[in-house]
């Protein structure tokens, strides 16, 4: 039995049970992962997939506990070099960092600058999907830490963690008629065509939900990924806008404006990092977690030292009390105008 045999497993667990993927992504013929699966097995005694000839079409039950411990001596065995890595090189290294459109743009950016300085001899890498994408590229270990909305709170073999709250915000063009409203209801709102996010991204179905809970059936003309795109349509009169308040106050608002008292339509959103349950991290990547969410111990996640029993949970802050990641135009005068400080409690 050798590593690279359980690698040969994981991948083909992970590619849905296509061994030309696994060839290709391990970089080796796909008769040879055949063969070292085959004498995995017959040194285990064994079948852990199901076979249909010479495809492979499900995992036997034994498969299955078996692909589960794989995974964690995987695991384990990146750890252990993670672990060297340590007391080797403590600063120096790659963090990968996966994250959402809106995280990349609006979020991470100023964080990032005080990270590189920091830590010169780190190299980051920055990879941008949905939710989804955030959660695989972490469970495949394509990436040590995600950043994303709630959505990564559904896979069970990530740990998340809340970094802070932020609220959505209506836009339109500048003259257009809900700006002249003082206090604009959501029955205003959807007498227009509305643009906002895709379902999965930022609390795209959010949106929705509150419009149906209130008995309203909005006209939702187009829904995107970013928040750039929804200003972009905007802009050109298609609608008007539902997005992310890190995208007003960190973002640009060129013949746009916040339509009056709307941050508190549609309800509370968390940012969250996304971890990977068991995975050992470096140094340096519990320090980038400590800036986006500055109430998280390093010692805590690393798992240096215990958190104190019966200790209160933290507050969370919300993104317009994060004046370490603002870098914008917007600026708190838009989020007050939209009621975000209110709302927020403040």
């Amino acid at each position: 039995m050798n590593f690279q045999q359980l690698r040969y497993v994981r991948a083909a667990v992970q590619n849905d049970l296509n061994l030309t993927k696994v060839a290709g992504e391990l970089f080796t013929s796909q008769s040879g992962v055949s063969k070292q699966i085959r004498e995995l097995e017959q040194e285990l005694r064994v079948d852990i997939f199901v076979r249909r000839g010479k495809r492979l079409v499900g995992l036997t039950p034994a498969g299955e506990s078996a692909a589960k411990v794989i995974e964690r001596l995987l695991q384990e065995a990146d750890n252990l070099k993670r672990l060297s890595a340590q007391f080797a090189e403590a600063d120096k290294g790659c963090l990968i960092i996966a994250a959402t459109h809106n995280q990349a743009n609006y979020v991470l950016p100023r964080l990032l600058l005080r990270f590189g300085a920091q830590f010169p001899d780190v190299e980051v890498e920055l990879l941008q999907g949905t939710p989804s994408f955030v959660a695989e590229a972490l469970l495949r270990g394509e990436a040590d830490i995600g950043v994303a909305t709630e959505a990564v709170d559904g896979y069970p073999q990530l740990e998340t963690h809340p970094c802070f709250t932020w609220q959505h915000v209506a836009i339109a063009p500048k003259g257009h008629p809900l700006l002249e409203l003082e206090a604009p209801t959501l029955a205003d709102l959807a007498r227009y065509p509305i643009i906002t996010y895709s379902a999965e991204f930022s609390g795209g179905s959010q949106v929705q939900q509150v419009f149906e809970r209130a008995g309203l059936e909005p006209y939702l003309r187009l829904r995107a990924m970013d928040a750039d795109v929804i200003k972009t349509y905007v802009r050109l009169g298609a609608g008007i806008g539902i997005i992310a308040q890190m995208a007003i106050e960190n973002g640009q608002l060129e013949n746009l404006a916040v339509v009056p008292a709307t941050a508190g339509f549609f309800g509370t959103s968390s940012t969250k990092i996304a971890l990977r349950k068991g995975s050992l991290l470096r140094n340096y990547a519990y320090q980038f977690i400590a800036m986006l969410a500055p109430h998280l111990d390093p010692q805590v996640l690393s798992g240096r030292k215990r958190a104190p029993a019966g200790a209160a949970v933290p507050a969370i802050a919300s993104f317009a009390e994060r004046s370490d990641l603002l870098f914008g135009e917007g600026g708190p005068a838009e989020l007050n105008k939209a009621g975000a400080f209110a709302a927020a409690g403040r």
